[in-house]
């Protein structure tokens, strides 16, 4: 029977990059990973408003008018929130000399990286580096993943 493995192939890939950046995954029924997957689809869908797009060339202007903009931006904010609340764990948790995933290895290079005043390796830049390694990682990866498919069924004696 037909099926869509769209939501599949997005729960798998987030699930593997939650993996190597939180060092764990989660239970594709678990609620806080859902609303985070339904956040990212949301943000998907918005990209091809014209707001989105008007948003991206005059931002100035744009944080004072509504639109699908300031919806994207707020869910940006509470993925952000979910990866800033995982990393102050990770913060708390930290065994230096046994790095358990992304976070760890970044917290550890802030660590020896301390004293130097130009170091980019802070807390915001950990934050934007993860938020952006979810974020990209988790949608074009399941997009390519999709696309493979419909491929090998369009030509099914390459399968």
């Amino acid at each position: 029977r037909p099926f869509n493995p769209g939501n599949f192939l997005v729960h798998a890939v987030s699930n593997i990059i939650c993996s190597i950046i939180f060092g764990d995954r989660f239970d594709y029924e678990d609620k806080k990973f859902l609303t985070l997957i339904e956040l990212l689809d949301e943000n998907n869908r918005l990209q091809n408003s014209i707001q989105i797009q008007l948003y991206n060339f005059i931002p100035t202007i744009m944080d004072y008018l509504p639109g699908a903009h300031q919806k994207m931006i707020k869910n940006t904010e509470k993925v952000h929130q979910f990866t800033s609340e995982i990393i102050a764990e990770h913060q708390e948790t930290l065994d230096p000399t046994c790095p358990r995933d992304f976070i760890d290895a970044f917290l550890n290079k802030m660590e020896q990286e301390k004293g130097n005043g130009h170091s980019e390796f802070t807390v915001e830049t950990l934050s934007r580096t993860t938020l952006d390694l979810f974020l990209a990682g988790t949608g074009t990866t399941s997009t390519t993943l999709r696309y493979g498919l419909v491929i090998l069924q369009k030509y099914p004696e390459i399968a």
